[in-house]
């Protein structure tokens, strides 16, 4: 099956909407190249189509492509098998065929997408930054695209957090884009995984990139855009997450940076205003997000995941601005004080208090 699959992305003029009507006429990758000339001239394929189907050579070429993928100890994963993403596999065209370098498991998660511009500012990067740590920190998925700017601020967040996260790309495995970025990848790959619908050899072609983002919003529950311009291919992927029926975030920007565009015109069309990661958090369909890293859930009381939880991992809060009606100033002080003991808290000059884990 995965061979005859890897055959067909190979031919010439077959796109994975094509495949995937001719996985549905023939039943299995393995019957279409079965099928007899008439067949295959019935679901109007165009004749060097029909060739390269009928001909042993394409078969061959991706049995080779398979010894490769085993040889860099990559995997194949069929839309028919139980490790294919069960929300990829929700939308109106999934990729038939999926070209993973790492442990896929990662999106057993509940999973996130952070996309934004390549040429960040320094606001959106740290923008990206706290938001991936945090939610890598509570056990959220992040997923991007490896690109410059933000994606490879949103990747590398969520690693320093521990966490995991997977990068979608429009190339090859072999075939890393932008190359700068190649031991991000690997790091990626060891603590997350790389995904990609193209065989070996792809490389990132402009065209590629739209099909692409279907796949970064298609496996995520919701999709956080930070800074954009107007044309942007952030905005692709928020408008893909919407026909998806996902979630669509925005984190503001200034109002005088070509950045914001994106994110302003997505508020206004909508989507959520992101403030603070609970902002995110809380909207997302899936229940079984903690409300604290899973490490806490069990060490703390009920007022200190009160006080952790308002917390922040990159802005230190001042003691008084954690007081409210629920918790006064000596269980405040109190809680600080466990959770500065137990490791989750770190104290600054002057009263002032942030997260560790």
């Amino acid at each position: 099956m995965q061979v005859e699959l890897v055959a067909l992305q190979l031919v010439t003029g077959l796109g994975h909407v094509r495949i995937m009507q001719l996985l549905r006429r023939f039943q299995t990758a393995a019957g279409v190249f079965r099928a007899r000339r008439c067949e295959l001239e019935a679901e109007g394929l165009q004749a060097a189509s029909i060739t390269e189907i009928t001909s042993r050579a394409t078969l061959a070429k991706a049995e080779s492509l398979v010894k490769r993928l085993e040889a860099m100890q990559a995997r194949l994963v069929t839309v028919y098998d139980e490790d294919y993403p069960q929300l990829l596999r929700e939308i109106v065209d999934p990729p038939p065929l999926l070209y993973c370098l790492g442990n896929l498991a990662a999106l057993k998660h509940p999973s996130v997408a952070i996309v934004g511009s390549r040429r960040a500012s320094f606001y959106g990067r740290h923008a990206a930054e706290i938001l991936s740590f945090e939610l890598a920190s509570y056990g959220v998925t992040v997923v991007s695209g490896l690109a410059r700017g933000i994606d490879e601020m949103a990747h590398t967040a969520a690693l320093e957090a521990g966490g995991q996260t997977v990068a979608v790309l429009g190339s090859g495995l072999d075939c890393i884009y932008p190359k700068e970025n190649a031991g991000l990848a690997e790091r990626i790959a060891c603590q997350g995984a790389l995904l990609t619908e193209l065989p070996l050899g792809t490389p990132p072609l402009a065209q590629n990139f739209p099909y692409r983002n279907r796949i970064i919003s298609g496996i995520s529950l919701g999709v956080v855009v930070v800074e954009a311009a107007e044309r942007s291919g952030s905005l692709i992927t928020a408008r893909l997450a919407t026909e998806q029926n996902r979630e669509v975030f925005a984190v503001p920007g200034q109002i005088t940076s070509p950045g914001s565009f994106g994110p302003h015109t997505l508020i206004k069309d909508g989507a959520k205003l992101v403030h603070t990661v609970m902002d995110i958090i809380d909207e997302l369909p899936n229940q079984d997000i903690a409300r604290c890293t899973l490490s806490t859930a069990e060490e703390l009381t009920e007022l200190e995941r009160k006080v952790y939880t308002s917390l922040d991992f990159f802005t230190a809060k001042h003691v008084d601005d954690l007081v409210s009606e629920e918790l006064e100033p000596a269980t405040v002080a109190s809680c600080l004080t466990a959770l500065e003991l137990k490791g989750y808290v770190k104290r600054s000059a002057g009263k002032y208090y942030s997260k560790v884990k």
